[in-house]
């Protein structure tokens, strides 16, 4: 993995039968030999597959695809970028992560290709030699510190010490000279699970700062994630947009449960009742079984794990929000469903809502009626006359009356003289 320890090579960067031929170095290059262009090419990367990933990296970042060739032009031309990654208080899931993730192809094209300084994990030096590397990177300045785990701050800071500093002082010294700081993981964000115990673990914000920070909350992160904001950060020379947790909003910015591929269950009531019931096996919605999807935001459902082919829900487990801030605490139980969350399906049944829908479609009905009564009543005023008498007369409303028959008149006959009959 880079000029420091060069340990890991990913499977698809090796030459060989089926490689696709190498990426001639493009004019202009950033350093004098073309840095990107010659490292791509010695790992047999070919220009349409590097092309590929800059339009990968340009819809992850939920840019136009139209600033794909500027992202292409900033990873040609840009000089190659120094990282140092720290670790503190951590289990190291968030360097496995990322050295384990190929989609999409981040070790390929960004993490390989990357001026790799500092990485304890991983870099080959150790000791004195270590740490000179360390104060190299910090007096030359101008690089991207990732930081990995919480920063304990109780009893001096004593709980993690690295040749003779303690984890504040090595963060406060790296962060003054950084041009971007990435906090990778949930630990490095807001303390994670170690705030939970003796420590005093704190995250990075709490010690750098107004230092420009981005945090790319999970455990682990996505390392997706993290080449996207190294290559916003060359194309831009600034951080993406963030949200109030300086989050990048192009992967925290969307509720997961917008994008699960089991929303259509969750829309149509069907709900897993126990692990291995016919409605997990059939791949219903995880809620009731405690899936947080409803309040957690993350691109999981769209980047997933495992280059790309899965993600916690849909291998069956239910989302317990571990990119949401000091989850550990405000999530958990993590297999009891949300309490403050009422929606249909779960607190009410179809039959419920059936006949609650019958009776507001009979009240609805009969409020229309009303309404029509109400309605042909003014009209009737409205078109009212007085009569003679000074009386409202209503106007009729249809078709005129037919007129009273006129009655017949029969002329009398004369009566005879004694009154016995007709006169002759």
């Amino acid at each position: 993995m880079g000029e420091a320890g060069g340990l890991h090579e990913s499977p698809l960067l090796r030459t060989g039968a089926g490689a696709a031929p190498p990426m001639a170095p493009p004019p202009g290059a950033g350093e004098p030999d073309g840095w990107l262009a010659t490292a791509l090419a010695t790992r047999g990367i070919s220009r349409r597959r590097f092309l590929g990933f800059a339009s990968a990296m340009t819809s992850l970042l939920a840019l136009p695809a139209a600033m794909t060739p500027q992202v292409v032009k900033a990873l040609e031309t840009q000089k190659k970028p120094v990282v140092a990654w720290l670790e503190f208080q951590d289990c190291a899931g968030n360097s496995e992560s990322m050295l384990r993730s190929s989609h999409p192809a981040v070790a390929d094209v960004v993490l390989d290709v990357l001026s790799w300084e500092y990485h304890e994990t991983i870099m080959a030096g150790a000791g004195h030699q270590a740490e000179a590397v360390l104060d190299k990177i910090r007096e030359e300045g101008g690089y991207v510190l990732i930081v990995e785990g919480s920063i304990p701050t109780a009893e001096n800071g004593i709980y993690c010490t690295i040749g003779g500093k303690t984890a504040v002082q090595i963060l406060q010294e790296m962060a003054a000279n950084a041009a971007l700081v990435i906090a990778v993981g949930a630990c490095a964000w807001d303390g994670g699970f170690p705030r939970l115990g003796p420590t005093g673990a704190v995250g990075v914000g709490d010690i750098i700062g107004d230092k420009p920070l981005v945090n790319l909350g999970g455990c682990p992160h996505n390392a997706a994630n993290t080449a996207a904001t190294i290559v916003h950060y060359l194309t831009f020379g600034k951080a993406p947009a963030l949200d109030q947790y300086d989050r990048p909003l192009f992967a925290y910015g969307h509720l997961i449960h917008d994008q699960c591929e089991r929303r259509a269950h969750f829309d149509a009531g069907r709900y897993v009742e126990a692990w291995g019931d016919e409605g997990h096996r059939n791949g219903w919605c995880l809620y009731k079984m405690g899936c947080k999807g409803p309040q957690a935001t993350y691109n999981c459902p769209i980047v997933r794990w495992n280059d790309g082919t899965n993600w916690p829900i849909g291998a069956g487990h239910g989302c317990i929000a571990c990119a949401s801030p000091r989850f550990w605490e405000r999530m958990s139980p993590f297999y009891e469903r949300l309490s403050d969350v009422r929606l249909f399906g779960v607190d009410v049944d179809a039959q419920t809502v059936g006949l609650t829908a019958v009776g507001l479609v009979s009240v609805a009905t009969a409020v229309h009626a009303t309404g029509v009564v109400a309605r042909r009543a003014r009209e009737r005023r409205r078109r009212a006359t007085i009569g003679p008498d000074g009386t409202v007369v209503p106007e009729r409303i249809g078709p005129p009356a037919a007129p009273p028959p006129t009655p017949s008149v029969t002329p009398s006959t004369p009566a005879s003289p004694d009154g016995d009959g007709p006169s002759a």
